[in-house]
């Protein structure tokens, strides 16, 4: 059972997460997670043409506040790494060898900034393509003096695939994707079974991967693509109770106390 059972299961109507960003369409704005489902491009597109990736996050223009701004000019030499095809060196960017954390989508960056607090002994590198989201980020980390956060603002498959070698990392958070609610957009999705198993080979045995949603038909999607990967295993019978290292938003309260559910899923490397 999940650590918060809903009173009413499935008449949430909104995502929650961090960012304050409610309709599915806002929760996209805010999410560096892209999708790799099991077709990469869209159906009828001339493959020699336009092949077109799937993906999970739309981009659109955010305003950026004075304080993400100055955050974002001062900040992002120290804290920002531009993307590479090339293997990540975490000693050499983080200066010390420590366990690696990855976080996709980190929306306004409350979550990560609380959770890096709380582990100062643990490596996080975030993505967002947000840009807005990434000033959020910086600044926290800049009011809060956390020295143990990355960010790339870039598209995740890229950077999983290209940037993160097999073995490489202690931990994956994915938290509040956006569902993408309709049916027919369900190939969206970010949780989807080949991106699992390249999130799963990046993992070193015994890492693990940290998923949480709000709406009830992805977490079952969710429960159903971690149980099928075979280098996975669940650290539950069923959903996990919340960890308490990952915080609860105002967002996420204010759902609850409406009777909105919350699923964690949390599995294991192998």
């Amino acid at each position: 059972m999940s650590a918060h059972t809903p009173q009413n299961p499935g008449s949430k109507p909104h995502d929650v997460n961090d960012d304050g960003m409610h309709s599915p369409s806002d929760a996209a704005e805010a999410r560096g997670t892209p999708d790799r489902p099991e077709s990469d491009y869209e159906a009828g597109d001339a493959p020699a043409l336009h092949l077109r990736r799937i993906r999970s996050f739309v981009t659109r223009a955010g305003r950026v506040s004075t304080g993400q701004r100055r955050a974002l000019d001062e900040l992002s030499p120290h804290f920002v790494l531009p993307f590479a095809a090339a293997p990540l060196d975490w000693t050499a960017t983080f200066g010390r060898a420590a366990p690696r954390v990855l976080e996709i989508g980190f929306g306004m960056g409350a979550t990560t900034a609380e959770i890096a607090a709380r582990r100062p002994d643990d490596d996080f590198l975030g993505i967002e393509v947000h840009e807005p989201g990434v000033g959020a980020l910086l600044k926290l980390i800049g009011e809060q003096e956390l020295h143990n956060i990355r960010i790339i603002q870039h598209d995740a498959v890229e950077v999983v695939e290209q940037m993160l070698p097999e073995g490489s990392l202690d931990g994956v958070h994915i938290y509040f994707p956006d569902p993408w609610h309709k049916a027919r957009h369900h190939k969206r999705r970010l949780i989807q079974p080949p991106f699992v198993a390249t999130l799963a080979a990046r993992l070193k045995p015994g890492g693990y991967l940290h998923l949480a949603t709000d709406w009830e038909n992805y977490a079952e999607q969710m429960l159903e693509v971690l149980s099928a990967e075979l280098t996975l295993q669940n650290t539950a019978t069923g959903y996990a109770p919340r960890p308490d290292y990952r915080p609860i938003t105002k967002f996420e309260r204010r759902g609850l106390r409406l009777g909105h559910g919350v699923w964690d899923i949390l599995f294991k490397r192998i």
